[in-house]
Order: C-alpha cells, then structure tokens, then sequence
C-alpha cells in the first residue's frame, strides 16, 4: 500500500511518497539509522526482518525518489508495536516524522491492532511530544535500556485504536497532512 502525503509547513521540501520497505532499500536506510542514533541495526537485521519475520511490516519515505524517512512496526493479533522511526536528519522539523507515525499507526489499525506500544529514550523530549500527541501515554520505564549510554526508556502505549474517539483524533490531525 501507498501513502502520499505533504506537510504543510513552510519551508517543506515536498510531497513524501511512503511505501513498503525492500532489501535494496537497506543501504539508504542505515545511512539514516547511523546518522540517527548512537546504537544501530545491523543490515542484517533489516534483511532478516523483511525476509523472515511475518509480523514485521517496514516502510520507507521518498521524496524525488531519494529515502528520507523509514519506520517499522510488528503486529501481532491486536497489539502493536513500533520498533523503529527515523528521519533523515536534513529533513528533520519539517513534519515528516509525524507523517510517518500516522502511517505507522493506520498501517497497525488496518492489520487489526487495538493497541501501540514503543520504546522512546528519557532525553528525546520532542518525540515524547510528538507521541502524546498521538494518545500515547508513559506506562513505564525500562532502566538502563539503551546500551550505549545505559540511557532510561519510557515505554509509551496507545490504546483503543480502534475506537470512535481514537478514529476522530487521528482525523483532526491527518487535515494537516492533506
């Protein structure tokens, strides 16, 4: 499934093309991954989680064919969870990491999910933000979690995906992207 959708920020390069994730996309996508965190995927746990895992579901972001943005999720019969987001950090504020959570999220609703989880670091304030304001809310906290740093994860959860009140919230913020 495709999903075209623009930002309307100033300043917004342009339309973001998202579409499922393939092995030759890898290259471009652990670019991103190195030049956004301090800990990364190996390629192959890329490969092995587009070949081999059958709850996993990866997508990509292009804009004038060039990846931007990549995000995955697994789905397991009404839970979900997002193992991993990330914008290219020359296109970071413009939106497109909140473009990419929207698809994550309708993408986890379409496969029957009810209710997102996911793991955010203490000190990442602005994707904490970005995640409440998608009705997700800190259930917990895994200590020491990011091996790099020994860095605290809160662990953000979603329910009731499914709901009228959760359908009418993602509506009112998808109009920004539309």
């Amino acid at each position: 499934m495709k999903a075209e959708l623009t930002p309307s920020s100033a300043g917004t390069p342009g339309r973001m093309e998202i579409v499922p994730m393939t092995a030759s996309d890898i290259s471009e996508v652990l670019r991103i991954e190195r030049a956004s965190f301090s800990t990364t995927w190996p390629s192959d746990a890329f490969y092995n989680e587009l070949t081999t895992n059958k709850l996993a579901h990866y997508y990509v972001g292009r804009i004038d064919g060039k990846i931007i943005a990549y995000g995955g999720i697994w789905v397991i019969f009404e839970d979900s969870h997002i193992t991993t987001i990330a914008v290219d950090p020359a296109f970071r504020g413009k939106k497109y990491g909140e473009v990419m959570l929207l698809k994550l999220i309708d993408e986890a609703i379409a496969r029957g999910a009810a209710w997102m989880t996911l793991e955010v670091r203490e000190s990442n304030v602005s994707a904490q933000q970005l995640y409440r304001k998608y009705g997700f809310t800190t259930v917990t906290t895994r200590k020491g979690y990011y091996s790099d740093n020994n860095e605290n994860a809160l662990v953000m959860w979603a329910g009731n995906l499914k709901g009228e009140l959760y359908h009418a919230r993602l509506s009112a913020l998808r109009t920004r992207f539309l």
